[in-house]
């Protein structure tokens, strides 16, 4: 038997919470990496780090007062799983970390570092 509009309805507004909250999450991640480059090298112009949406990821992006950037990490805006950078266009295989996980995301968010160290496999 199929599922009614209302039971449709209410997962949709579920996952629509999910993923405002990864993207919220994602915002968090960067102003961490921000702080973690601020005070590895204070007297240093600081590194910015944005997001580029994509069709499935949201890119982290760290860019130079020079306008050069490079990707520092993908999260998937549907599940929140954070993904060490394999390319400009693409993730490495291997999920690193679940932002969807109280515990894993408070860690990510004590520990990233703006040099991306946190995204090897441990």
């Amino acid at each position: 038997m199929g599922t009614s509009f209302a039971d449709y309805c209410a997962t949709q507004d579920a996952r629509n919470e999910i993923q405002l909250n990864v993207r919220k999450w994602t915002l968090m991640l960067c102003d961490a990496l921000e702080n973690n480059f601020k005070q590895s090298h204070p007297k240093s112009d600081p590194y910015k780090f944005h997001i580029e949406e994509g069709r499935k990821y949201l890119k982290v992006l760290m860019e130079t007062n020079s306008q050069s950037s490079s990707v520092h990490a993908f999260v998937d805006k549907k599940t929140g799983e954070v993904y060490k950078a394999a390319s400009w266009k693409a993730p490495a295989k291997g999920v690193r970390f679940d932002l969807r996980l109280i515990e894993q995301r408070e860690w990510l968010f004590e520990n990233a570092d703006w040099a991306g160290s946190y995204l090897y496999i441990r």
